[in-house]
């Protein structure tokens, strides 16, 4: 949950917004010290009254503006924003009037307002042409550092919230153009093109689920390339065996057909020839059907079923053994099984594939040698080999091989393994398959 691409936004999101209102807090506290320490300090705030003061001194001064004027205050504050003005006669503090020695000269002084007036601040006696008046001066400018400090944060905050998103948005975006550049480089062909899997949220899973189609699309090319390389291997092999009996008939009809030439005896040896390889014949189309009925599908259809291992193995190497002493072969079978143990297989398949190796013997078993057929467990798997010595006259066709490839293909379906070791003299074929035990 707390990987995936929503709460990740989610995050994000909450991410940008603490930025932002730290980022806030720090404009809108660096500015307030500046404020505080500088702007706002004793001197400062003293240094801008007294500026005022001069300012409104020579106002008075140059228009003779009596201290009841307030039209004519109004007019020197119109211009002059933050700042607020008070004039006080004495009578209105209740206090003595102020000495005559500033009509003389004019010096800024400032007074104590007297706690019964209800004034804060201090008070500045100034000349008007009315007489000697108490000034008030008061500077508002703070409220105007405080909004300017308040804007400032507020803009950075929102430079601050926006940066984070995008930086977040963009890095996703990048992560999508990027996989969907990679993707288009494989849809160009390229299956050796990367696809890059970063992180754990959807993008990351899709990327992943691309890259394993990737993956699975080679594999099946692969495959196609093996199957397509066996299958022209066994067209070429099928086509050299079957050209040669297939040469040998042809001509022995031709001889058959010069009837007036050939003796009895003659004829009735090429007719015997002629049904050989006719026989011959037919084993080889009959083995190509087979090959072509297991390996035309790309799956084989399994109907699988739990089988107690003892009795399955005995029932079908007994049918072997039955066949191979049937055709004159010495048989010895050695059994390690034990009982309590199940396989799951299909059962006809597994037949397919001891009709194929008992074949395989017929063809190319030495009739002098004994077959051993051995049955074993070791590693969790039970296995069934079959070896025999090669026979020195041959069989007269050359092997194609399709009854082994036909146990490597049934048995790579039923999840199992077949192997085949071969010298000069002894071939052995052995396939296993895993068990498990009974009742577990």
């Amino acid at each position: 949950m707390l990987r995936s691409l929503s709460t990740k936004l989610l995050l994000a999101a909450l991410l940008s917004l603490l930025c932002a209102v730290a980022a806030y807090l720090a404009v809108f506290g660096i500015g307030t010290l500046f404020v505080n320490r500088y702007y706002m300090s004793t001197s400062s705030v003293a240094a801008r009254k007294a500026e005022i003061y001069t300012e409104l001194n020579r106002y008075v001064q140059a228009w003779q503006i009596s201290g009841s004027d307030s039209e004519a205050l109004q007019r020197f504050l119109a211009d002059r924003d933050n700042i607020s003005i008070a004039v006080y006669s004495a009578e209105d503090l209740d206090i003595p009037p102020a000495p005559e020695t500033l009509a003389q000269r004019p010096v800024m002084q400032s007074y104590e307002a007297p706690r019964r007036s209800g004034i804060s601040g201090r008070l500045y006696p100034m000349r008007f042409a009315d007489g000697i008046y108490y000034v008030a001066i008061t500077d508002n400018t703070r409220v105007r550092e405080d909004l300017l400090n308040r804007a400032m944060g507020t803009v950075v905050a929102v430079l601050v919230l926006v940066s984070v998103l995008f930086w977040y948005t963009n890095r996703l975006t990048w992560k999508i153009i990027r996989l969907s550049q990679e993707t288009a480089t494989i849809g160009a062909g390229d299956l050796d093109g990367v696809i890059t899997v970063d992180g754990v949220d959807e993008i990351a899973t899709l990327a992943s689920d691309i890259d394993g189609m990737r993956d699975a699309i080679i594999e099946r090319m692969g495959n196609e390339k093996r199957a397509w390389e066996a299958n022209s291997e066994l067209i070429t092999a099928m086509s050299h065996d079957i050209r040669t009996p297939m040469t040998s008939l042809i001509g022995y009809l031709g001889l058959l057909n010069n009837a007036d030439s050939i003796s009895e005896e003659e004829r009735k040896r090429y007719l015997e020839a002629a049904y050989g390889k006719s026989l011959a014949l037919k084993e080889l189309t009959d083995e190509l059907f087979k090959y072509f009925l297991v390996f035309g599908r790309s799956e084989l259809e399994l109907h699988r079923e739990d089988f107690d291992i003892h009795m399955l193995l005995m029932q079908l190497l007994g049918e072997a053994e039955f066949d191979l002493r049937d055709s004159g072969f010495n048989v010895q079978s050695i059994d390690r099984l034990e009982d309590g143990y199940l396989l799951n297989t299909d059962a006809a398949m597994l037949k397919r594939v001891i009709d194929n190796l008992v074949s395989n013997i017929k063809k190319y078993a030495d009739r002098e040698r004994p077959v051993v057929l051995l049955t074993d467990m070791k590693n969790g798997k039970v296995s069934v080999t079959a070896s025999n010595g090669l026979s020195t006259r041959g069989s007269g066709t050359e092997s194609t091989k399709i009854g082994l490839r036909t146990c490597e293909k049934i048995l790579d379906a039923l999840g199992g393994e077949f192997t085949t070791l071969r010298d000069e003299t002894h071939f052995a074929a052995e396939f296993s398959l895993p068990m498990f035990v009974s009742g577990r």
